[in-house]
């Protein structure tokens, strides 16, 4: 799994949604010396997968209600030390996070998660480790629910864009949220380029409370603290999911080039006509090998996509605040 194509598909979520996902060190000859991503999945039976030591690992949660899902991709930050870790150990505390149907709900247990690793982690030598969590609660019959910190991503795909649907936590939104750069400058500098700086991350904590030093608690990104052009894009929230659309979550390994927006924009065409969401995670790693992007950087790669299927009766009403 740690350095293979090959998607993961046997999960369970129809007749909502079709799932698949990979991970592995890289692509070309330049490599990270080992995969700090990490994923995580459960289906709506409560079959759990994710990596442990660089390898699948599954299991069978007891009680978990069936029809609820949970998918999660992290990218531990290697240059913090422990980075893969730290990814290990979220994936590992989203195993105990019960069933959440609300983002309130689903922020508190991962606030207390964040906190009980940051003291687990205290007692190591060096910089505390972080990294990032970006991941989607799915309850039975009702709307999807965000919960996104650092700089993975969740794109929503269709046959003309790749919309991002998050928004990176790195210095360049903490300008923007202090009126120091405006909405063109930040587009360029997120997703016209990319620097491996970072302005929160699960168990290291935030930059954006106080820029000057790291505080322990999680920062929500709200309508409240952001600009006004990225308030529908909050950190915790509940979406809507389109038809005609796929969503993929994403590590930076698929954007760390010299022109991140030009590569992504060429998404829609290269999933076209995919039948599955299997074919599309491999066409997402074979064009990495096959046509990468000028400048690409030597990282991790772990993406998750997630393909709506027709509507079914459990469908149900939206909350007011859920995305358009």
């Amino acid at each position: 799994m740690t350095n293979a194509f090959e998607p993961l598909t046997d999960f369970q979520f129809a007749p909502r949604c079709d799932v698949a996902v990979a991970s592995r060190r890289g692509a070309g000859l330049l490599q990270r010396p080992e995969n700090q991503d990490n994923f995580l999945v459960i289906d709506a039976l409560g079959t759990a997968s994710w990596l442990e030591g660089q390898e699948l690992r599954r299991t069978t949660l007891p009680g978990w209600p069936a029809g609820h899902g949970r998918v999660a991709v992290l990218d531990g930050m290697g240059g913090h030390g422990h980075g893969r870790e730290a990814a290990e150990a979220v994936a590992a505390g989203l195993l105990a996070i019960p069933p959440c149907g609300t983002a309130a709900a689903l922020a508190e247990q991962l606030d207390a998660l964040h906190a009980r690793l940051q003291r687990q982690f205290a007692s190591q030598a060096g910089a505390r480790p972080g990294t990032t969590l970006t991941m989607l609660e799915l309850p039975a019959g009702g709307a999807p629910i965000l919960y996104h910190v650092g700089d993975s991503r969740l794109y929503e795909i269709d046959a003309t864009q790749a919309r991002p649907l998050t928004v990176d936590h790195v210095p360049a939104t903490a300008a923007a949220m202090g009126g120091r750069i405006d909405e063109r400058d930040w587009w360029k500098q997120v997703h016209g380029e990319h620097a491996p700086q970072i302005a929160q991350a699960f168990i290291l904590g935030n930059a954006f409370s106080k820029p000057a030093q790291l505080s322990d608690p999680l920062y929500e990104l709200a309508p409240w603290n952001l600009p006004f052009w990225l308030g529908s894009l909050a950190d915790r929230r509940a979406l809507t999911l389109r038809q005609d659309a796929v969503y993929l979550l994403a590590t930076d390994g698929f954007w760390s080039c010299a022109a991140p927006s030009a590569f992504v924009a060429g998404w829609p065409a290269l999933l076209a006509g995919a039948p599955d969401a299997a074919s599309m995670v491999g066409r997402l790693f074979a064009a990495m090998v096959d046509t990468p992007p000028d400048g690409l950087q030597p990282d991790n790669l772990t993406a998750l996509v997630l393909r709506p299927l027709p509507c079914h009766p459990d469908e149900t009403a939206l909350p007011s605040d859920a995305l358009s």
